[in-house]
Protein backbone atom coordinates (compact mmCIF):
# COMPACT_ATOMS: atom_id res chain seq x y z
CA UNK A 1 0.00 0.00 0.00
CA UNK A 2 1.68 3.05 -0.97
CA UNK A 3 1.55 6.49 0.87
CA UNK A 4 0.12 9.32 0.13
CA UNK A 5 -1.53 10.90 3.27
CA UNK A 6 -0.31 11.54 6.84
CA UNK A 7 -1.82 12.80 9.41
CA UNK A 8 0.25 14.43 12.59
CA UNK A 9 -1.46 13.98 15.82
CA UNK A 10 0.20 18.14 16.78
CA UNK A 11 -0.58 21.43 15.61
CA UNK A 12 0.95 22.73 12.51
CA UNK A 13 4.54 24.08 12.48
CA UNK A 14 4.84 27.79 12.88
CA UNK A 15 8.08 27.84 10.94
CA UNK A 16 7.71 27.45 6.91
CA UNK A 17 11.50 25.68 7.44
CA UNK A 18 9.68 22.32 9.02
CA UNK A 19 10.70 19.34 8.20
CA UNK A 20 7.17 18.18 7.20
CA UNK A 21 7.11 20.39 4.87
CA UNK A 22 10.03 19.12 2.69
CA UNK A 23 8.96 15.80 3.23
CA UNK A 24 5.55 16.42 1.55
CA UNK A 25 7.39 18.40 -1.41
CA UNK A 26 10.15 15.49 -1.97
CA UNK A 27 8.16 12.40 -1.69
CA UNK A 28 4.79 14.27 -2.55
CA UNK A 29 2.68 13.18 0.01
CA UNK A 30 -0.33 14.97 1.65
CA UNK A 31 0.77 16.07 5.53
CA UNK A 32 -2.08 17.10 7.61
CA UNK A 33 -1.80 18.46 11.77
CA UNK A 34 -4.30 17.81 14.27
CA UNK A 35 -3.90 18.36 17.75
CA UNK A 36 -4.94 15.36 19.29
CA UNK A 37 -4.53 16.70 22.77
CA UNK A 38 -4.54 20.24 24.22
CA UNK A 39 -4.08 22.00 27.50
CA UNK A 40 -6.14 23.64 29.01
CA UNK A 41 -5.50 25.88 32.61
CA UNK A 42 -6.45 24.10 36.05
CA UNK A 43 -8.77 27.17 37.86
CA UNK A 44 -6.71 29.23 40.97
CA UNK A 45 -9.67 27.75 43.18
CA UNK A 46 -8.04 24.39 42.50
CA UNK A 47 -4.71 25.31 42.46
CA UNK A 48 -5.37 26.59 45.65
CA UNK A 49 -6.72 23.62 47.05
CA UNK A 50 -3.60 21.98 46.50
CA UNK A 51 -2.21 24.29 49.44
CA UNK A 52 0.02 26.10 47.32
CA UNK A 53 1.32 29.34 48.89
CA UNK A 54 3.75 31.28 46.13
CA UNK A 55 5.51 33.58 48.72
CA UNK A 56 7.27 30.08 49.78
CA UNK A 57 9.56 29.35 47.30
CA UNK A 58 12.84 30.95 45.81
CA UNK A 59 13.29 29.31 42.79
CA UNK A 60 10.85 27.93 39.85
CA UNK A 61 11.76 24.37 37.96
CA UNK A 62 10.66 25.35 34.20
CA UNK A 63 10.32 22.12 32.10
CA UNK A 64 8.39 23.14 29.06
CA UNK A 65 6.88 26.81 28.00
CA UNK A 66 3.17 25.41 29.28
CA UNK A 67 4.65 25.28 32.46
CA UNK A 68 5.86 28.82 32.03
CA UNK A 69 2.67 30.36 31.15
CA UNK A 70 0.59 28.54 33.63
CA UNK A 71 3.38 29.70 36.42
CA UNK A 72 2.30 33.22 35.06
CA UNK A 73 -1.16 32.57 35.47
CA UNK A 74 -1.52 31.48 38.51
CA UNK A 75 0.79 34.30 39.87
CA UNK A 76 -1.31 36.72 38.19
CA UNK A 77 -4.50 35.23 39.33
CA UNK A 78 -3.21 34.74 42.83
CA UNK A 79 -2.31 38.63 42.81
CA UNK A 80 1.28 36.91 43.85
CA UNK A 81 4.23 39.51 42.09
CA UNK A 82 7.21 37.40 41.34
CA UNK A 83 10.18 38.84 43.11
CA UNK A 84 13.43 40.18 40.92
CA UNK A 85 15.53 37.66 43.08
CA UNK A 86 13.66 34.86 41.80
CA UNK A 87 15.61 31.89 40.40
CA UNK A 88 14.47 30.08 37.65
CA UNK A 89 15.73 26.72 36.69
CA UNK A 90 14.87 26.08 32.96
CA UNK A 91 15.24 22.59 31.05
CA UNK A 92 16.45 23.75 27.64
CA UNK A 93 17.43 26.86 25.54
CA UNK A 94 13.84 27.24 24.19
CA UNK A 95 12.31 27.12 27.62
CA UNK A 96 14.37 29.72 28.72
CA UNK A 97 13.93 32.02 25.57
CA UNK A 98 10.31 31.98 25.96
CA UNK A 99 10.64 33.29 29.68
CA UNK A 100 11.30 36.29 28.02
CA UNK A 101 7.84 36.95 27.47
CA UNK A 102 7.38 37.38 31.03
CA UNK A 103 10.84 38.87 32.67
CA UNK A 104 13.45 40.74 31.89
CA UNK A 105 16.17 38.04 30.84
CA UNK A 106 19.50 40.03 31.29
CA UNK A 107 17.91 40.94 35.21
CA UNK A 108 17.11 37.52 36.23
CA UNK A 109 19.07 34.96 37.90
CA UNK A 110 18.05 31.98 34.73
CA UNK A 111 19.93 28.45 34.99
CA UNK A 112 19.86 26.92 31.65
CA UNK A 113 20.33 23.06 31.19
CA UNK A 114 21.43 21.45 27.73
CA UNK A 115 18.20 19.44 27.29
CA UNK A 116 17.00 16.59 29.16
CA UNK A 117 15.68 16.73 32.76
CA UNK A 118 19.24 14.63 34.71
CA UNK A 119 20.59 17.62 33.23
CA UNK A 120 19.41 20.20 34.60
CA UNK A 121 19.36 18.90 38.05
CA UNK A 122 23.44 19.10 37.92
CA UNK A 123 22.45 22.91 38.33
CA UNK A 124 19.48 22.41 40.63
CA UNK A 125 21.77 20.71 42.93
CA UNK A 126 24.33 23.51 43.54
CA UNK A 127 21.63 25.64 45.10
CA UNK A 128 20.58 22.72 47.31
CA UNK A 129 19.25 25.05 49.88
CA UNK A 130 16.43 27.08 47.88
CA UNK A 131 12.73 26.12 48.20
CA UNK A 132 11.62 25.18 44.83
CA UNK A 133 8.10 24.96 42.82
CA UNK A 134 7.69 22.35 40.49
CA UNK A 135 4.99 23.77 38.35
CA UNK A 136 3.47 20.38 36.58
CA UNK A 137 0.18 18.77 34.12
CA UNK A 138 -1.38 16.34 35.93
CA UNK A 139 0.18 13.69 33.82
CA UNK A 140 4.43 13.95 35.04
CA UNK A 141 6.88 11.81 34.10
CA UNK A 142 7.63 9.77 37.08
CA UNK A 143 11.33 10.55 36.13
CA UNK A 144 10.97 14.46 37.33
CA UNK A 145 10.15 13.71 40.86
CA UNK A 146 12.48 10.70 40.95
CA UNK A 147 15.73 12.66 40.05
CA UNK A 148 14.51 15.49 42.28
CA UNK A 149 13.90 13.13 45.51
CA UNK A 150 17.82 11.76 44.69
CA UNK A 151 18.64 15.63 45.08
CA UNK A 152 17.57 15.44 48.74
CA UNK A 153 16.38 19.13 48.05
CA UNK A 154 12.93 21.21 49.82
CA UNK A 155 10.61 20.94 46.31
CA UNK A 156 6.76 21.31 46.02
CA UNK A 157 5.08 19.90 43.03
CA UNK A 158 1.88 22.52 41.80
CA UNK A 159 -0.59 20.95 39.10
CA UNK A 160 -1.48 24.03 36.93
CA UNK A 161 -2.56 22.50 34.03
CA UNK A 162 -3.71 19.40 32.72
CA UNK A 163 -3.93 17.69 28.91
CA UNK A 164 -7.44 17.21 27.40
CA UNK A 165 -8.49 15.06 24.98
CA UNK A 166 -9.41 17.13 21.71
CA UNK A 167 -12.92 16.66 19.74
CA UNK A 168 -11.82 15.21 16.78
CA UNK A 169 -15.87 14.06 15.41
CA UNK A 170 -14.85 15.52 12.24
CA UNK A 171 -12.65 13.35 11.39
CA UNK A 172 -14.64 10.10 11.66
CA UNK A 173 -15.20 9.70 8.05
CA UNK A 174 -12.06 11.35 7.06
CA UNK A 175 -9.13 8.24 6.52
CA UNK A 176 -4.94 8.42 6.29
CA UNK A 177 -2.65 6.14 5.06
CA UNK A 178 -0.47 7.28 8.41
CA UNK A 179 -1.29 8.16 11.86
CA UNK A 180 1.72 9.88 13.29
CA UNK A 181 1.84 9.86 17.52
CA UNK A 182 3.90 10.89 19.85
CA UNK A 183 2.66 10.10 23.32
CA UNK A 184 0.48 7.56 24.77
CA UNK A 185 -2.04 10.65 25.79
CA UNK A 186 -2.70 10.84 21.30
CA UNK A 187 -3.81 7.22 21.70
CA UNK A 188 -5.88 7.41 24.49
CA UNK A 189 -7.90 10.34 22.67
CA UNK A 190 -7.95 8.30 19.22
CA UNK A 191 -9.99 5.88 21.14
CA UNK A 192 -12.38 8.45 23.23
CA UNK A 193 -13.19 9.75 20.31
CA UNK A 194 -13.08 6.69 17.95
CA UNK A 195 -14.01 3.46 20.46
CA UNK A 196 -14.57 1.50 17.86
CA UNK A 197 -10.79 2.24 15.89
CA UNK A 198 -9.96 -0.48 13.46
CA UNK A 199 -6.42 -0.26 12.24
CA UNK A 200 -7.07 -2.39 8.78
CA UNK A 201 -4.65 -0.79 6.14
CA UNK A 202 -3.46 2.54 8.08
CA UNK A 203 0.10 2.65 9.24
CA UNK A 204 0.54 3.71 12.55
CA UNK A 205 4.13 6.03 13.23
CA UNK A 206 5.16 6.17 17.00
CA UNK A 207 7.82 8.19 18.71
CA UNK A 208 9.53 7.05 22.04
CA UNK A 209 9.34 3.67 23.95
CA UNK A 210 6.01 4.59 26.13
CA UNK A 211 3.95 5.56 22.65
CA UNK A 212 5.01 2.04 21.22
CA UNK A 213 3.76 0.12 24.71
CA UNK A 214 0.14 2.48 24.63
CA UNK A 215 -0.39 1.14 20.72
CA UNK A 216 0.63 -2.32 21.83
CA UNK A 217 -1.73 -2.38 25.07
CA UNK A 218 -4.90 -1.53 22.32
CA UNK A 219 -4.08 -4.40 19.90
CA UNK A 220 -2.47 -2.09 17.44
CA UNK A 221 0.41 -2.43 14.76
CA UNK A 222 3.28 -0.22 14.65
CA UNK A 223 4.66 0.69 11.45
CA UNK A 224 7.04 2.68 11.98
CA UNK A 225 9.35 3.71 14.74
CA UNK A 226 11.31 6.66 15.50
CA UNK A 227 13.93 7.18 17.00
CA UNK A 228 16.40 4.75 15.92
CA UNK A 229 20.17 5.06 14.98
CA UNK A 230 19.12 4.79 11.40
CA UNK A 231 16.08 7.29 11.62
CA UNK A 232 16.32 10.07 14.67
CA UNK A 233 13.86 11.82 13.59
CA UNK A 234 10.14 11.00 13.21
CA UNK A 235 10.54 12.83 9.67
CA UNK A 236 13.08 10.74 8.39
CA UNK A 237 11.47 7.48 9.69
CA UNK A 238 8.76 8.65 7.86
CA UNK A 239 10.78 9.09 4.58
CA UNK A 240 12.23 5.50 4.50
CA UNK A 241 9.33 4.08 4.97
CA UNK A 242 7.59 5.94 2.18
CA UNK A 243 10.61 5.63 0.12
CA UNK A 244 10.73 1.65 0.73
CA UNK A 245 6.81 1.54 0.20
CA UNK A 246 6.12 3.73 -2.70
CA UNK A 247 8.71 2.46 -4.93
CA UNK A 248 7.21 -0.94 -5.28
Amino acid sequence: MKVKTILVSQPAPKTETSPYFDLAEKQRVKVDFRSFIHVEGIPTKEVRAQKIDLNNFSAIILTSRNAVDHFFRIAQEMRFTVPDDMKYFCQSEAVAYYLQKYVVYRKRKIYVGTRTFPELTKLIKKHKDEKFLLPSSDKLKSLIPDELNKLGINWTRADLYRTVVSDLSDLENVFYDVLVFFSPSGIESLFENFPDFKQNNTRIAVFGNSTIKAVEAKGLRVDIAAPTPETPSMTMALEKYIKEVNKK
